[in-house]
């Protein structure tokens, strides 16, 4: 009888335990079966897409460069069909293919995907900004500043991850995460949001970055109701310790961040605003469907948001595609008409299968065919003179 009640007891804490670490998110938001299998998901209702037609200006003012990290063709597709068959991806005319390998590795990372598709060199894995002898290099952002274009740049990472460090600054020490962010200081990007707060203040040095680019003019928010408030740039916009809470906890952040760069961005002598969907590869590093495809629903639903206001426009230039894609994601199973899936992830790195390109805009059909990455960033360089 002892035995008994001591194994009733254990059972009864481990429940409780569980029932402590489920009261951090209600999981019940995300599908039916609450992410207990990460292979499986489900969605009950699809968001709407918009339709837009391709402009016939041949002018370009404005570039956007959207980047889904990870996003490969495997996940648009797992994506398309848990969105009932429509994706805001679908509206644009001309597509490709880069290849993503980096100088010394056949499996790129971020820093170096990310680099080639920032300033048109393949480099050295782990580099970020700087060629493949750690040379810094100016990027389409820097090149865009030269022309007198404002810039910006939206993320839902830490923004001294890789990807924007790749467009703004230069390292070959992806590590050095307080030194990366002391870089945003003076880098004179108008229009600044992400997350890794925790990088800016109560640093080791002492330095507040926030109260430097404070005084510098910057408007500082850390929240999306401030952020909607603010009419004019620059703008520094941090809204989390590290990354971002996942797509259904922080709501549409990345969507209101892209519209607001543009709002103040928008000007006559253009802007090059680059936007990533950051947090698609971490899901699929952790190897959680239902996550990944709620990370790709937000930045396809941005995309949406942005191929509107450049039709409205006609002169914007809008580039989409991945640096690289993750998890050796396979569609296995599901239903188009039930909007299931069952994926199999072969691998909690990244992969080294040729990434989409997306383009719509002025000049768009320069961008079909297959070709390297850093190539795709030339492209952009030369339409940009």
């Amino acid at each position: 009888m002892k035995r008994f009640f001591l194994i009733i007891s254990s059972l009864v804490w481990c429940l409780g335990a569980l029932a402590q670490v489920d009261q951090g998110r209600d999981l019940s938001k995300y599908a039916d079966d609450k992410f207990r299998d990460d292979d499986k998901y489900k969605v009950e209702t699809p968001y709407e897409t918009v339709t837009v037609s391709q402009p016939k200006s041949k002018r370009i003012k404005n570039v956007i460069f959207m980047i889904g990290d990870g996003m490969g063709v495997e996940q648009v597709s797992v994506g398309w069909v848990l969105n009932g068959g429509h994706l805001n991806l679908d509206n644009f005319p001309y597509t490709g293919y880069s290849r993503t390998y980096c100088t010394n590795k056949l499996i790129t990372d971020s820093c170096a995907g990310g680099t080639a598709l920032a300033i048109g060199q393949k480099t050295t894995y782990g580099y970020m900004g700087v060629d493949a002898e750690g040379n810094p290099v100016k990027s389409l952002l820097h090149l865009a500043q030269e022309k007198g274009m404002k810039t910006g740049v939206a993320v839902t990472c830490r923004i001294n991850d890789a990807t924007p460090i790749d467009f703004v600054g230069h390292s070959t020490e992806r590590h050095d995460e307080a030194g990366i962010a002391a870089q945003y200081v003076d880098s004179g990007v108008d229009f600044l949001t992400g997350g890794g707060i925790k990088f800016w203040q109560n640093r080791e040095d002492g330095r507040d970055l926030v109260a430097e680019m404070v005084a510098k003019g910057y408007t500082f928010v850390d929240n999306d109701e401030d952020l909607k408030k603010v009419t004019k740039a620059p703008l520094l916009g941090l809204f989390a310790p590290l990354e971002m809470e996942p797509a259904l906890d922080r709501g549409p952040v990345l969507e209101d961040c892209a519209m607001k760069a543009i709002e103040l961005l928008d000007n006559r002598k253009g802007f090059f605003l680059m936007i990533e969907g950051s947090s698609i590869d971490d899901w699929c590093h952790r190897q959680k469907v239902g996550h990944m495809a709620e990370e790709l629903f937000d930045f396809d639903r941005t995309i949406g948001k942005v191929l509107e206001w450049a039709e409205k426009d006609g002169h914007t230039l809008v580039i989409v595609t991945a640096d690289h894609a993750t998890g050796g994601l396979t569609l296995v199973g599901g239903s188009l008409e039930k909007r299931s899936v069952k994926v199999h992830f072969s691998t909690k790195g990244h992969n080294g299968i040729l990434v989409p390109v997306f383009a719509y805009g002025p000049h768009a059909e320069e961008f079909v065919g297959v070709y390297e990455n850093a190539d795709l960033s030339n492209k952009i360089r030369k339409l940009m003179k």
